[in-house]
């Protein structure tokens, strides 16, 4: 029975939510869930997204890199992250860079074929081995209260600090690799879901491949076995065990700094009182919930979920398509390339050859797939396309979102040997198993302002020393969702350090 004051009310039920309620709850504390949609887990969730079609897609976020192994041991998280074999593919041409994190010579062998030689093979490796050791040493911090500026910069060492912290990426990647191809694939982490030139001095794109680098510690992106949904399902069953209550339907209309709630569900308006009051929500909606005003921040990608009826086949015979598609698949995605993508939707036109990758969580992990399909060599396929602003999809969403898609499978087309209309299966009544999500979808679908998948963009991960980098203006008010500091992506660190910064 829903009780009229807890310790704790968070607003917002993703994932970032329910680890804050789950530490909580099982520090004693009496904790409240409010999610606005009929299930909990926000953009971490499974879902069979063509009726008929007995695939559970991870419909918005699709890949594991930040949750910290920490928080999955001490809320006894149940799930298991496989690591892919096969790092990325790159067409290039006949031919394509292979990176086989399970064979260093065969790497050796794609960069040779690609770039014509091992210079770019070799600064790879040193890169690569600069951001490993960067992993290392700030993975930890990011569940301590924040450490000053200096205190960070002392922690990485000077190359690191400067190739990274103070330099636009693009320029360090240009002066690093001499390969159009190869600088594409190491700026492409600096560019998902973030609109960005690399070489602007706003260092926006090297936060943005900071937190793509980092994560656990290794950098590693893995598999969620059963899908996004094994993830949330498993944190929010780690709350309810600790004694979190959580009511879905339930949506936060109003927050006031003294602690009280307001929520509406199906049977009206309700109020609440919290000690504390968490909020799970972009920092836009929480300045609304507190009747203030926030400017949105604007999303920049295209996700297109598929189901295949089988892998489409490569221009490039040295590559096993399963290879191919095991790892992230770039597609037009050259150091050119991404520029001339970047410079069109500036000017506010959807880019000629938009740049994106793919994925396919099927071959790593078939459970989500029902026996029929698997049987019929069927695989998901997962497309994340870059430099796609809400901007150009406000005036006329359908119709954008429309030329947007046709342009993302002509680019996909370009580097395939058939296109890939020719392998998508097709649902009971007919129709190809293919959905798009905008930034103007998400917003209006998921309650991001802008449709930007991280809240809003990126922060660095230090700041005032001794705070976790959820405080608000407000004492009883903090964030623990995406837009903390230290927040994006599907990590759980925010929820973590709101719940530490309550506990302390």
């Amino acid at each position: 029975m829903l009780r009229s004051r807890y310790d704790v009310v968070i607003a917002g039920g993703g994932h970032n939510g329910l680890v804050a309620a789950a530490y909580l709850a099982g520090a004693g504390r009496r904790v409240l869930v409010l999610e606005r949609l009929g299930h909990v887990g926000g953009l971490a969730v499974s879902a069979q997204a063509f009726p008929g079609v007995d695939a559970r897609l991870s419909r918005y976020s699709y890949l594991v890199s930040l949750l910290p192994s920490k928080i999955a041991a001490d809320l006894g998280l149940k799930v298991e992250l496989r690591r892919r074999r096969y790092a990325s593919y790159t067409p290039a041409g006949g031919t394509g860079l292979l990176v086989d994190s399970g064979d260093a010579g065969r790497t050796a062998a794609s960069f040779a074929r690609v770039t014509g030689g091992t210079a770019d093979l070799e600064a790879w490796r040193r890169f690569y081995a600069m951001t490993a050791e960067v992993a290392g040493r700030i993975a930890p911090t990011l569940l301590e209260p924040l450490m000053s500026r200096d205190a960070m910069r002392e922690l990485v060492g000077d190359e690191a600090w400067r190739e990274l912290f103070e330099r636009p990426i693009g320029d360090v990647v240009d002066e690093r690799f001499a390969d159009d191809t190869v600088r594409g694939v190491v700026l492409t982490d600096a560019l998902i879901g973030t609109f960005a030139d690399p070489c602007d001095q706003d260092l926006l794109a090297n936060r943005c491949l900071l937190y793509h680098v980092i994560g656990d510690g290794t950098g590693d992106w893995n598999v969620p076995v059963g899908g996004m949904g094994a993830v949330s399902g498993g944190l929010a069953d780690a709350a309810r065990a600790a004694g979190a209550e959580i009511l879905t339907g339930a949506e936060v209309v109003a927050v006031d700094p003294s602690g009280e709630v307001t929520f509406r569900d199906a049977g009206g308006e309700h109020a609440v009182r919290g000690e504390r009051i968490l909020a799970n929500v972009p920092p836009a909606v929480l300045a609304r919930l507190l009747g203030a005003d926030e400017p949105a921040p604007e999303g920049a990608q295209l996700k297109v979920n598929m189901v295949l009826s089988r892998l489409p086949r490569l221009r490039d015979a040295e590559v096993d398509p399963v290879a191919a598609f095991s790892g992230t698949f770039h597609i037009n995605e050259s150091r050119d390339q991404l520029a001339r993508a970047h410079a069109q939707a500036s000017a506010g036109r959807i880019p000629e050859l938009p740049p994106a990758e793919v994925y396919c969580h099927s071959l790593t992990d078939p459970s989500i797939l029902g026996a029929d399909l698997r049987a019929a060599g069927a695989q998901t396929m997962t497309l994340f396309g870059l430099h796609m602003p809400a901007r150009l999809f406000r005036e006329d969403p359908a119709g954008a979102r429309e030329a947007a898609l046709r342009a993302t499978l002509a680019s996909i087309n370009r580097v395939l040997a058939e296109p890939i209309e020719d392998c998508l299966l097709r649902a009971p009544g007919g129709s190809p198993c293919l959905e798009v999500k905008t930034p103007v979808d998400l917003e209006n679908e998921a309650g991001l302002p802008g449709g930007h998948i991280f809240h809003r963009d990126l922060s660095w991960p230090f700041g005032e020393p001794g705070e976790w980098g959820v405080e608000t203006a407000f004492e009883r008010v903090l964030l623990c969702g995406a837009g903390a500091r230290r927040g994006g992506g599907v990590s759980g660190i925010p929820g973590h350090n709101a719940a530490m910064a309550l506990l302390a």
